[in-house]
């Protein structure tokens, strides 16, 4: 069986595009996320993406298919808030376990679809692992600087929990990403370093930071060299960045990472930055232009989409990606 490990050597990956930005065609109402089930359900459940995978299990599907029908090799399950942490806005905790299991189980279900279609381009499934709604260094209150909303412990318990579930449910490898808080992300590679023991399993792990403004830093103060350094004691298939800025404005900070690592790379972009109304605007071919430059200077390994991109963008990367090598590991060992 052909493993995301040696595929990575040949050529570079794609990774599909925003799920939120698909859903959102949809325009379920409150009773669409509710579904039968959770007709009665005494809290508003309107925005909690995740648990469409219960209520709309057919619209997931779908739009994990449009994406591997973009050309996409690598999908992302429907659980970018799928933690007891996260989950506490619409009293869902105790529903963590079977939400990632069932975005796992039907985002592999479609994968083996298009695997057994296509068996030279073997399709893979990363279990989204998104930052919480919570940072483990910084105070919410600017009274009370050495106030903490969550602790590391509480954070490693609830990433447990989502990981153990989306390998239940079929992931091939584990997605932490949007990576604000550093140390949220360590909470997440500690669990998933415990689960590697106790099942005595190899997880590759992709790691995707977050810079989130000019400055070049995520949200807890981070350089990209101090961010790979912190979390480089870890086992891992790739580290990179996605969401916040959009293609062009990642360039410096892929460079950064793509000299210094031994890892894989990679780049999920938004579509641009926000308009006036916090939609999108970028075309697809105005990505792929900027993707561009990401090819021919040899940054990355795997590259795809985050806020705002589509099918369509998608395709126009999956496009690209042909023309070009995939950046040089500088140690086969990843």
């Amino acid at each position: 069986m052909v493993t995301i490990k040696d595929v990575l050597q040949k050529k570079i990956l794609v990774l599909d595009g925003a799920m939120g930005t698909m859903l959102q065609r949809y325009k379920f109402k409150e009773e669409d996320f509710r579904g039968e089930r959770f007709a009665a359900w005494e809290h508003p459940l309107q925005g909690n993406n995740d648990l469409l995978s219960l209520t709309q299990p057919e619209a997931i599907a779908e739009v994990h298919r449009k994406y591997f029908q973009a050309g996409a090799d690598i999908i992302e399950t429907n659980t970018f808030s799928g933690t007891t942490i996260a989950m506490a806005d619409y009293h869902m905790e105790d529903l963590v376990y079977e939400l990632n299991y069932e975005s796992a189980r039907i985002a592999k279900k479609v994968a083996d679809e298009f695997t057994r279609k296509e068996p030279h381009k073997p399709r893979f499934v990363a279990g989204s692992m998104g930052p919480t709604n919570k940072t483990a260094s910084m105070s919410p209150d600017v009274n009370d600087p050495g106030y903490r909303a969550v602790s590391f412990d509480e954070l490693r318990i609830a990433y447990k929990q989502q990981a153990e579930a989306l390998l239940d449910g079929g992931s091939d490898l584990l997605l932490v990403e949007t990576i604000f808080d550093t140390l949220n992300a360590k909470a997440a590679l500690f669990a998933i370093e415990e689960i590697k023991e106790e099942r005595k399993i190899d997880i590759p792990i992709m790691v995707s930071g977050t810079i989130t403004d000019a400055s070049g830093r995520t949200l807890s103060g981070q350089t990209a060299e101090a961010f790979l350094i912190s979390i480089s004691h870890i086992p891992i298939l790739s580290v990179g960045f996605n969401c916040a800025l959009g293609a062009s404005q990642l360039v410096p900070h892929l460079e950064v990472l793509s000299n210094k690592t031994e890892h894989a790379v990679s780049a999920h972009p938004n579509a641009g930055l926000p308009n006036a109304f916090g939609e999108y605007d970028e075309t697809p071919e105005q990505m792929a232009q900027q993707i561009k430059e990401y090819l021919e200077k040899g940054l990355v390994n795997i590259v795809g989409g985050c806020c705002g991109t589509t099918p369509e963008h998608i395709s126009a990367i999956a496009e690209l990606v042909k023309q070009h090598e995939p950046r040089t590991l500088i140690t086969q060992n990843v």
